[in-house]
């Protein structure tokens, strides 16, 4: 409308067209991802609006950061009531969600403390000087002699101590020199991190299931035997739950599937409610203890803002309805997915809601934009795979909708 006005008084812009949207961001944003070409503009539950008005099925869920899907009301709720009061004061003061945030993290977790961080590199970053400073605090390691065993095909960020075990040379290429202190071991083979332990590791750091890598599953028996091997060389489990935590698999935390108790939980995604970025390590005093003021920080790290939308994470999680509907729905995706001719998937591989679906011939590229096309979203992941990790709530007429989109590229 001629005349109109933008906020502050200032002429009101014109709609750009996606072509122009995108344009800009490959001009003027770094091309550190190759995203499809999909502008969203709006989004509510499981679902998202282009700004052309097309919608499409988020069958991603932002790498599991959206679990309750987009815009879930009761985590819209509690950071509108939030925002209303206070939303930083930095960790120079205390605030009122703080406390009880790390009480019912750390109760869900079944454990004692915590550490509260912003990304979920920044809290595998944590996990690693935590590990480091107990290995030498309490373990007795000699100085800077501490070693953290990580796995083939890890993927737990890519700040550069991180990149510095990854075995993805997109990681890792022209980031050297790295960081010193680890070893790398085959994922699921008990013998060889057996073969590497010694006195002067001070923790092993594993995905109950590789996401990045195509949504790997370990052998049976895996975790269990990684919780047994660190008990008797005296070193930290560390689980990185940042995309299998919190209902993703159907249970609250992957480990659960094999009665496992980690000595330390690193989360994130989803414990932000696809609002705020939130992230942590949950921990036990004796571990975590060992910080002392001015040691480690985060001007971010649990401000009330994210505390208040994690404790309604924690709040919604409570109730197990998210896991059982994950557990539920899992295993019907998992049966439909399992019915793809052969021919053309090679392998399906997952747990709950969570899926890597290997093609035979067709890339993991192609196969998303063929996906888009049809109204669904989905990412790629080293060449011919593909992750599906539609919202926990995602009604089941929309995910069989899905589903069958998949099917319609294989024939």
């Amino acid at each position: 409308m001629a005349g109109s006005q933008g906020p502050g008084g200032a002429p009101a812009a014109r709609e750009r067209t996606a072509q122009e949207l995108r344009t800009q961001a490959q001009l003027h944003g770094a091309h550190n991802y190759h995203p499809l070409p999909v502008v969203i503009s709006t989004a509510e539950g499981a679902w998202v609006t282009d700004v052309e008005g097309r919608r499409f099925l988020d069958m991603l869920a932002a790498y599991s950061a959206l679990n309750f899907g987009h815009r879930h009301p009761r985590l819209v709720a509690a950071a509108q009531r939030q925002l209303e009061r206070v939303t930083l004061v930095s960790r120079a003061f205390e605030h009122d969600q703080f406390g009880p945030f790390c009480a019912e993290l750390a109760a869900m977790a079944g454990l004692e403390m915590v550490l509260p961080m912003n990304t979920g590199a920044e809290a595998v970053e944590t996990a690693i000087k935590t590990a480091r400073k107990w290995g030498y605090e309490v373990k007795g390691v000699p100085a800077d002699e501490a070693v953290i065993v990580a796995f083939e095909g890890n993927f737990h960020g890519r700040t550069t101590t991180i990149i510095s075990f990854s075995t993805d040379e997109d990681a890792r290429g022209s980031y050297g020199p790295f960081t010193p202190g680890f070893r790398v071991v085959p994922y699921g083979d008990l013998d060889a991190l057996a073969e590497v332990m010694d006195d002067r590791v001070v923790a092993v750091l594993v995905e109950p299931i590789q996401g990045e890598a195509g949504v790997i599953v370990p052998p049976p028996g895996f975790l269990a035997g990684v919780r047994d091997i660190c008990s008797a060389r005296g070193a930290l489990m560390i689980a990185d739950e940042i995309q299998s935590g919190l209902g993703r698999t159907g249970t609250t935390f992957a480990c659960e599937h094999e009665d496992v108790l980690p000595d330390m939980y690193v989360l994130g995604k989803a414990l932000g409610g696809g609002i705020v970025p939130v992230s942590a390590v949950v921990s036990s005093s004796d571990i975590l203890g060992v910080f002392r003021p001015g040691q480690h920080g985060s001007t971010f790290g649990g401000n009330p803002l994210a505390c208040a939308v994690a404790r309604e994470v924690i709040a919604m999680l409570s109730t197990g309805e998210f896991q059982e509907r994950s557990a539920k729905l899992g295993a019907h995706m998992h049966d439909r997915l399992s019915g793809l001719p052969r021919e053309a998937v090679r392998q399906v591989r997952g747990r709950g809601m969570w899926a890597g679906v290997e093609f035979a011939e067709l890339s993991g590229r192609e196969a998303c934009e063929r996906l888009a096309a049809l109204g669904v979203l989905a990412k790629d992941t080293h060449g011919t795979t593909i992750r599906l990790a539609p919202p926990l709530m995602i009604a089941e007429s929309d995910l069989d909708w899905a589903l069958d989109r998949v099917a319609d590229i294989v024939r």
